[in-house]
């Protein structure tokens, strides 16, 4: 019987690490690794990562002998990076550079997931060569990272990308939040005002695959093909859905004075990865019926019940 190849993911109680499990655990030994959260999930490799040392790090990677690394954790809360700004910094660019160090060294592939909040909003639809700016803590944590693994790791490839997928009773994703307040009838405010290019964490997962056979190095927008408002995106959501889309009311950022500073326009460019890998990676609304689909087929329960 020959060994299945193996993927190690940093993050792995998140959504991102465990929709990659779900899609491709039937081709590759999955290795989960945990720091905090203790999960049980059938079939999955459970690795407790002991971030605090490179040497304990880097042996564990030596054992399970990774095809790449995900490098998927991180502090996403934009409100939590601004009020810890030294955590932000611990998690988001000092674990970058340890991943990236050991990675580097032992000479194992290294795919790390980035954000498109690096910006500060004034443009659409942005290239990868286009100079980060970020506006909050979270962006320049996550900026500061791409430039740490890049300059230790130049072989690493860099994914930015918003990603959305069925989440678990502790990690909703956006999609989440709207269909279930819907389905509970309850009534919504979403941004109108605030453009994005989301995309389907399968499609994503799917086109990280395809640049990793085709050797990708550097950064690249893995992103849908087209821009929307989160006010539209639900709206989209609601019809795919059946769901009563008159739940869904209008708002705007500049109504939410509180809210740590944003970006107004995070929407960028795929053209770089279409160009690559030679076709679209599909529309908003493609990936909500994918999405839909995913969720008639039960594909994603096992994550749901977690």
């Amino acid at each position: 019987m020959i060994k299945k190849s193996s993927i190690f993911l940093t993050g792995g109680s998140g959504l991102l690490a465990l929709n990659w499990f779900s899609l491709k655990k039937q081709d590759y030994s999955i290795f989960l690794g945990l720091n905090e959260r203790i999960i049980n999930l059938k079939d999955s490799n459970i690795i407790f990562i002991n971030f605090d040392s490179v040497d304990s790090f880097k042996n564990q990677l030596k054992i399970i002998q990774p095809s790449f690394v995900i490098h998927a954790a991180g502090l996403t809360s934009v409100e939590k990076c601004e009020y810890n700004p030294d955590l932000a910094y611990q998690i988001n660019v000092e674990l970058s550079k340890l991943v990236a160090l050991v990675t580097k060294e032992l000479k194992i592939p290294l795919v790390h997931i980035s954000t498109d909040h690096l910006f500060n909003g004034e443009s659409s639809m942005l290239l990868e060569e286009a100079p980060t700016c970020p506006i909050n803590i979270y962006g320049e944590t996550k900026a500061s990272a791409e430039k740490v693994i890049m300059q230790i790791n130049p072989n690493a490839l860099i994914i930015r990308t918003n990603f959305y997928a069925w989440g678990t009773t502790y990690r909703k994703s956006f999609s989440d939040y709207i269909i279930e307040s819907l389905r509970k009838k309850e009534v919504i405010c979403l941004f109108d005002d605030v453009y994005y290019t989301p995309i389907l964490a399968e499609k994503l997962i799917e086109t990280v695959h395809e640049l990793l056979h085709k050797k990708a190095i550097g950064v690249f927008n893995i992103v849908s093909d087209d821009r929307i408002s989160k006010y539209n995106f639900g709206i989209l959501i609601a019809e795919e859905f059946g769901l009563d889309k008159s739940l869904i009311h209008r708002s705007t950022l500049k109504d939410k004075p509180n809210l740590v500073r944003r970006p107004v326009d995070m929407s960028l460019s795929n053209k770089k990865v279409k160009d690559l890998i030679g076709k679209n990676l599909g529309t908003v609304k493609q990936h909500i019926a994918k999405l839909h689909q995913q969720e008639i087929e039960g594909k994603i329960q096992e994550i749901q019940l977690l």
